[in-house]
């Protein structure tokens, strides 16, 4: 294909705006009421973008429409094509306003309610005028966002997503998985524990088929010791945390929600030592993504507040 002869000139960004409308909804008629648009208006950029590229972009069906491999690979692009004029615009209100601005972060439950809350208290203190948005999300929803360029950045734990080449990894400081009890409960007197006298103790741990249920699997196997059997099976870690208040229960959690963003009123971590190791935390980029000027602020805020904790390469 000829850039300028074929496409150049005659692709447009409305065009491709509506093709990801029309993906995203999986019909051309529920495209165009979203978009306030008459279905022909939204029949005829797709044929003309067809036509442009000289191949088909979606495949019909009764149901709707699906996109093809040609439509994949051009709302790939697209994603990056749009991103890049958003970040653009924000590179030019950040220079007009250089106290203003957004940054969209994603993140997992715990780390939401620590590390990250922590981060945006210091630097909302310093730029009251940028706005945050957050998402908490399960790990396969924060991967695919930042893919998908809905979000600026992750605050994750390191995994093999980290591995990834389309990521850049920083890590910001070790973060242990301990276990944990209210401070009510008579262990958290205990000057050590071994892990064996804890397996009939009253647990809240999340499910085996998460990433925290395997690694707790993991701990008590390595100790040559059968999972403990969960009074509470629960992924939410707010829940947890609000059964540990009862100084009834014990459960598995980050280091991290213990310190951040100040130190926890009502939750211990008990002297047991778990005989395996977690991934640091850090921040998760989009590999040869620039960064928009306030999300790199974020960024530098995020290094300040870890850097107590030490920082591991």
């Amino acid at each position: 294909m000829r850039w300028n002869d074929r496409i150049g000139r005659r692709l447009r960004l409305s065009d491709l705006h509506i093709l990801l409308a029309v993906a995203q909804c999986g019909s051309m008629a529920k495209a165009a009421r979203q978009l306030a648009m008459s279905h022909p208006v939204v029949s005829r950029a797709i044929a003309e973008l067809e036509r442009t590229l000289g191949v088909r972009l979606l495949e019909r069906n009764p149901h709707g429409v699906e996109l093809t491999e040609f439509g994949r690979a051009m709302l790939t692009r697209s994603h990056a094509a749009f991103d890049e004029l958003r970040q653009g615009v924000k590179d030019i209100e950040f220079l007009t306003d250089p106290t203003a601005g957004e940054v969209r972060i994603a993140s997992s439950a715990p780390l939401s309610a620590s590390f990250v809350s922590a981060v945006i208290d210091r630097l909302s203190r310093r730029y009251p005028r940028i706005n945050f948005h957050v998402g908490v999300w399960d790990s396969h929803e924060l991967y695919r966002d930042l893919r998908e360029r809905s979000v600026d950045l992750l605050i994750v734990r390191k995994t093999g997503h980290a591995a990834d080449s389309q990521f850049d990894f920083e890590c910001l400081y070790d973060d242990p998985i301990v276990v944990t009890a209210g401070v009510n409960n008579p262990l958290v007197r205990r000057r050590r524990i071994e892990l064996l006298s804890l397996v009939d103790e009253l647990w809240a741990l999340p499910p085996l088929d998460t990433p925290p249920g395997a690694f707790i699997l993991e701990a008590f196997r390595a100790s040559g010791l059968e999972f403990p059997r969960a009074k509470v099976a629960t992924f939410p870690f707010a829940m947890r945390c609000s059964l540990l208040a009862s100084g009834r229960f014990l459960t598995v959690l980050p280091r991290s929600v213990l310190r951040f963003p100040v130190k926890h009123p009502f939750i211990k971590e008990l002297p047991v030592e778990l005989p395996i190791t977690s991934g640091p935390i850090g921040i998760l980029t989009l590999k040869n993504r620039v960064l928009n000027p306030v999300a790199q602020l974020f960024v530098a805020c995020a290094r300040e507040v870890a850097r107590p904790l030490g920082r591991r390469d």
